[in-house]
C-alpha cells in the first residue's frame, strides 16, 4: 500500500493521535489556515533530554499529520521566560546571585554565564541550538515578547470578564493554602519585580486593569 493508506491503517500512537487532528479538521483551518502544533518549555534551568523528548514527540504527530494531509502545518516552540524563578539549579554558576532574584521573571534575571541578556535568554538560546543541531523544523515564540507585544491582551481579558467563572471551577480543586492565594493571572509586583501569587480583583475587564495588594500590604 502507499504511505496514506498505510498511515490509515496504522496502529502506532503519532498516527492514532493524528488521526484524531485530522478528524477535528477534515477539510483543513477556515482559509487555509495552518495546523497549529506547539511544545513548551521552562527557561528556569537548561534544556535536557526531557526538553528533546518534547519536541521529538509533537514531531512524530506532525510528520504523522503530514501523511495523512496535504493541510499546512507549523510548530512552536514556546518558552514560558515570563514565569518566575522558584529555585536556583544545581547546574549553573553564580547561585548566590541568581537567589537574590527569587520569583522575577527569568527575562528579567541577569545571566549567570555572563553572555547574554538574562537567563532565560542564555536557556532560549541553548533551546534553539540543541534542536538546530538534531535539525528540527520550528519557530521559536517567547512568552515575555507575546505578553510586552499584546499577543495575550484579548485572553487575559477574556480570562477577566470570566474571572468569577473561573474561580468557582478552580478553587474547590485547590488545598487550603493555594486556594488562599490563587489567581488566574499572575502580577508582577511594581515594587520589587516579583510574580506574586495573590488573589486579585478585577477592576475593568475591557481595559484589562486589576487590583491586587502586594508584598508590602499596598494596594
Amino acid at each position: 500500500p502507499d504511505l496514506r493508506s498505510a498511515a490509515l491503517d496504522s496502529k502506532a500512537w503519532p498516527y492514532e493521535e493524528a488521526r484524531k487532528l485530522l478528524k477535528r479538521y477534515p477539510n483543513g483551518k477556515p482559509g487555509g489556515e495552518a495546523i497549529l502544533f506547539e511544545t513548551g518549555y521552562g527557561p528556569s534551568g537548561l534544556p535536557h533530554i526531557g526538553t528533546f523528548n518534547e519536541v521529538l514527540r509533537t514531531t512524530m504527530v506532525r510528520n504523522a499529520f503530514h501523511a495523512l494531509s496535504d493541510q499546512p502545518t507549523r510548530l512552536i516552540a514556546f518558552s514560558d521566560d515570563m514565569d518566575g524563578l522558584r529555585k536556583v539549579p544545581d547546574n549553573v554558576p553564580n547561585g548566590d546571585m541568581l537567589r537574590e532574584h527569587l520569583g522575577k521573571p527569568l527575562t528579567r534575571i541577569p545571566d549567570p554565564f555572563g553572555k547574554f541578556d538574562s537567563f532565560a535568554a542564555h536557556n532560549n538560546a541553548m533551546l534553539r541550538q540543541f534542536l538546530d543541531r538534531f535539525g528540527f523544523e520550528y519557530e521559536f515564540a517567547s512568552s515575555t515578547e507575546y505578553y510586552e507585544g499584546g499577543k495575550f491582551d484579548d485572553a487575559i481579558k477574556g480570562v477577566l470578564r470570566q474571572y468569577q467563572g473561573i474561580l468557582d471551577v478552580m478553587l474547590p480543586t485547590l488545598r487550603g493554602e493555594r486556594r488562599e492565594t490563587y489567581s488566574p493571572v499572575l502580577p508582577v509586583s511594581p515594587m520589587t519585580g516579583v510574580v506574586l501569587q495573590v488573589p486579585v480583583e478585577v477592576v475593568d475587564a475591557e481595559a484589562g486593569t486589576i487590583a491586587f495588594v502586594d508584598e508590602s500590604g499596598e494596594r
